[in-house]
């Protein structure tokens, strides 16, 4: 039998790094600006609702250019706690938030964060018939495990919380344990480095993580989508034959050999 291994991501990389940030205000042209110097993918939830209200908001009309080549992702339509809402208002501002996003961005929306992080089990449940594949919460678990439920995503750390040190643990623990797939999730708000006059924190980050050949820069979409392939392969009994029914290539290790799976292929490994 053969010896399968999922522990590469495209590419053959074997970690990944991705970016969450929340609400949609001005500060993320700045924070944008450093994702695509430095090669960075971020996801953006945006409150559809709130977009326009100046000062503090960006514009309506500048959000598919402004975030082009990243996600924009929902994050409901005025920002109210969802686990303290009726059901049908939880309906509503999903719908609402993902109806005016996908007519802004030309793609449909089927990711969120949770509104102040907060959620419960009667959210969750909707969050599924509404559309929504993956929602990332506020628990921070300093780890570089992949999502268990993706509807209750939790992040590696907020970017307060020491990642420069995370940063180089993240590449230590994935030059050591090759073997595996690692994660490594930022979230936060791109206000709070003005808030926090700390813009060189972010900066500085990019710069340390950029270019490395064995990670893949994604957003968050991009990590699910990726997650559900690889799962979805078909094997044989003997793990000698392998299918991909999905759309995109997957990479995996057999008997120590890194394999490319291309879409639709059945392939001898």
């Amino acid at each position: 039998m053969k010896s399968i291994l999922f522990n590469a991501f495209p590419g053959g990389a074997n970690r990944a790094l991705t970016f969450s940030y929340d609400d949609g205000v001005f500060q993320d042209r700045r924070l944008v600006e450093i994702f695509n110097q430095h090669g960075m993918k971020g996801t953006f939830h945006l409150n559809a609702g709130l977009l326009g209200r100046k000062p503090r908001h960006l514009d309506t009309e500048e959000i598919a250019t402004l975030f082009a080549g990243h996600e924009v992702s929902a994050h409901s339509f005025t920002h109210p706690f969802l686990d303290h809402v009726p059901t049908a208002a939880i309906v509503q501002q999903m719908l609402e938030d993902r109806k005016l996003l996908e007519s802004l961005v030309g793609y449909p929306v089927r990711g969120m964060s949770y509104p102040y992080g907060t959620t419960n089990d009667v959210v969750v449940k909707e969050l599924g018939a509404l559309g929504i594949e993956y929602s990332r919460t506020t628990k921070a678990t300093r780890s570089f495990d992949l999502p268990e439920e993706p509807l209750r995503w939790h992040p590696t750390c907020h970017h307060k919380h020491d990642i420069a040190a995370l940063g180089q643990e993240f590449h230590t623990r994935g030059d050591r344990y090759g073997n595996r797939q690692h994660l490594f999730y930022v979230w936060g708000h791109s206000y709070e480095f003005d808030n926090d006059q700390n813009w060189d924190l972010i900066e500085s980050f990019c710069a340390s993580m950029a270019n490395h050949p064995r990670t893949w820069y994604a957003t968050n979409i991009e990590i699910l989508d990726y997650l559900r392939a690889q799962s979805s392969l078909r094997f044989s009994v003997a793990c000698d034959l392998v299918h991909n029914p999905s759309a995109i290539p997957v990479w995996l290790t057999a008997d120590g050999q890194l394999r490319e799976i291309a879409p639709g292929a059945t392939v001898a490994l």
